[in-house]
């Protein structure tokens, strides 16, 4: 191996890693919003409930474990992530 193989600081231009955090609307419309859904627990009405959010943050369900809510988003041709 020669030292151009590895690098100081993190890798730019256009095959780079994003922060998710930086993502705009409109980045998250081409990152595909409508593929990916995450999941957060919640309380709903005083029960313990897993929410449902396509990946801009617009709640698309709920159900009642983690378990339950993957399996809804992956019979909806989803993508499940957990982000925290």
């Amino acid at each position: 191996m020669n030292g151009s193989e590895f690098s100081n600081g993190p890798p730019e231009g256009p095959g780079a890693p994003v922060s998710l955090k930086a993502l705009s609307i409109a980045d998250w419309a081409r990152f595909g919003a409508g593929e990916i859904a995450y999941i957060r627990p919640v309380v709903v009405n005083g029960v313990r409930a897993i929410a449902i959010h396509a990946a801009d943050g617009t709640p698309i369900g709920a159900a009642p474990s983690a378990e339950l809510a993957i399996a809804a988003i992956q019979q909806h041709e989803m993508a499940a992530v957990l982000v925290h």
